[in-house]
Order: C-alpha cells, then structure tokens, then sequence
C-alpha cells in the first residue's frame, strides 16, 4: 500500500474513532443540560442545530443542491418526515439517559442491525443467509428475555431501534448527502422547535433564559455536538473500506454501556446480563458472516461486486444511515443519535 494511502487510512481511522467516541460520551453530556426536560433539551437541538447546519454550508459555501431538490417535492417530503423519525430517536434518547436508562439505550443500538435485517426481509424482499436468520432469532429471544429481566417490554431499545431503521429507509428514499440531508431536515423541525420554545419562555418555564448563561450555552452546544461527530464520521467514511467502519460503530454502544454500569451504576440482574449476552451473540454472528463474505469477494477476483459492511448500530443520527440493500446492512449513517 503506497505511503499517501496508508496515511489517508491512519487519517481516516482517527476521524471515525472520533464519530463513534463523541456518539458514546453523549450520555455523559445530556444530563449537564438538567434541569431543562428532555422536551426543551429536544427543543434546543432540532433549533441548534439547523444554527449549525446552515454555518457549515455557509463557510463551504455548499449550496448548489438546494435549488434541483426543491424540484422533487416527493425527495422533500421523505426528508421532512425523517426529521420527524429522528427528532423521535433523539427525544427517546434524551429522556431515556437523564431518566437513568443508559444501559437500555444502549440496548437500542446493539439490536438496530437486528431490526434493520428484518426491515430487509419484510419491506424489501430481501433473503437471508443461514447466520442471519440465527442472528435475527437470538436477537428476538434476547428481547424475550429482556422483557423478563426488565419486568416490562424494554420500550426505550425499541423505539430507538425501530425508529432508527425506519429513518434508515427513509433516507434510502431521499439519496441526499450527510450534511445536506441533516440541514434539510433540521430545517422541517426548526419551527416546531422554536414554537414551543417561545411558549416555555412565554410561560416562565423556558430553562434557557432562567438559569444563567452557562447553561445556556450547554443548550445552544446542541448544535454543534450533533453536527460535529457527522463531518467526523463523512471524513471517515470516504477514507475507509465500509467493512471497517462497520465494526467501528460498535464503539459507541459499548462506551454507553460501560458508562451506564461504571459510571452510572445501573443495576443489572443476571436476567439483563443473560438477554445482553444474546445480543452480543447475534452481532458476533452477523459479524462472522460479514468477513466470511468480505473474504470470498476478495478470493473470487476485483470484478466482484463489493460486500456490503458489518452491520452496526448508530446511537446519535450521522451522515447515511441506509439501510441493506443487500442482506447485510450497511453502516447506518446520521440520528441520528
């Protein structure tokens, strides 16, 4: 491999580890925005960042696609309604990590590729291999078991998971850049988000404006800290082979469950654990069928088409989350997170 490849990898490697490390501290940061509720916390993002947004395009001077999209108002109606999607998944996970759910959050990443499989199969007539319907079968026992350990239906994965997935369709629809696509639909929830924020200022209950400028300024960093972690993971999604950033997106699920048990101290019986250890046991096998295929490509000669990646859940919204076109999933891309 020339030198000026390797050193585009090795830049490549640290863009992404930076994605996938600011997506797994985020439950670190959300509680610093209390005592705003995780509707003013929302609130502030959706507006924040379209502030963001519309900077970046501005110092690029990144324009040209807005005029030939606004063209094609059924591209821009899918895109409103994944801003939609997502503002859920961020919602979601806001409350559930400043309600002491991370560990839970985190489950809603680890089984997205497990959902997104299936998304696959029922919505586009996709077929599995042997290893992923076993894949997708652990996963359903484990939220079985979950469901035991939990007491109740573990809601906040699920929702994560599934509204993920449906944001990754969605895009798929829309075939929009990373930093396009999170200004467009940042731009569908900004008046929403202004209105009810006006309304909390209106009714004395708005946080921002009754609890200093720090904290303010925790809740305009809203924008920015989901934009940021985007351009990282676009820089590294151009710098390295899918297969790589496929097993990259782990990172962020594991570091939220390590906060969630270290630093949180969240409780977790041995039912958890158990419902845990099935899902690490689906991915393990997805990814064991990833590289398998990933290494008869390469055996069967270039001309081969190109595997898709190693599937891998995502707990903020980043650039392309789309979802399989063929079995395997590919990385999913923005809330997303």
């Amino acid at each position: 491999m020339p030198r000026e490849t390797r050193s585009e990898a090795g830049r490549g490697l640290w863009y992404g580890l930076a994605a996938y490390g600011m997506w797994g501290l985020f439950p670190l940061f959300w509680p610093l925005l209390e005592p705003s509720a995780a509707t003013e916390i929302l609130a502030n993002r959706m507006l924040w960042s379209l502030v963001a947004a519309v900077a970046i395009l501005g110092v690029r001077r990144h324009w040209s696609w807005l005029r030939p999209l606004l063209r094609q108002p059924r591209r821009v109606a899918l895109s409103g309604l994944a801003g939609f999607v997502v503002a859920i998944n961020w919602g979601v996970y806001i409350w559930g990590v400043n309600s002491g759910h991370v560990v839970e959050t985190s489950l809603g990443y680890f089984i997205n590729p497990l959902v997104t499989i299936a998304f696959g199969v029922l919505l586009l007539g996709e077929r599995l291999r042997t290893a992923q319907w076993a894949a997708v079968g652990i996963g359903a026992l484990a939220v079985v078991v979950l469901t035991v350990g939990y007491g109740r239906l573990p809601w906040i994965a699920l929702t994560l998971a599934f509204s993920f997935a449906v944001y990754g369709l969605l895009k798929k629809k829309v075939a929009l850049g990373g930093l396009e696509s999170f200004a467009l639909e940042a731009a569908f929830l900004f008046p929403f988000a202004l209105g009810y924020l006006v309304y909390l200022a209106a009714t004395g209950q708005s946080t921002f404006l009754n609890h200093g400028g720090g904290h303010a300024g925790l809740l305009v960093l809203t924008g920015p800290i989901t934009a940021i972690p985007l351009l990282c993971f676009g820089a590294s999604a151009i710098r390295l082979p899918l297969s790589t950033i496929g097993l990259m997106q782990y990172l962020a699920p594991v570091f939220q469950f390590l906060i969630g048990i270290v630093y949180f101290h969240e409780s977790m019986p041995p039912a958890r654990w158990a419902g845990f250890a099935l899902v690490w046991c689906a991915l393990l096998a997805l990814s064991w069928d990833a590289l398998r295929r990933l290494r008869a490509d390469r055996a069967a000669g270039p001309l081969t088409e190109a595997p898709g990646p190693i599937p891998g859940p995502i707990p903020e919204p980043i650039p392309e989350p789309t979802p399989p076109v063929t079995p395997t999933p590919p990385p999913a891309a923005t809330a997303s997170r």
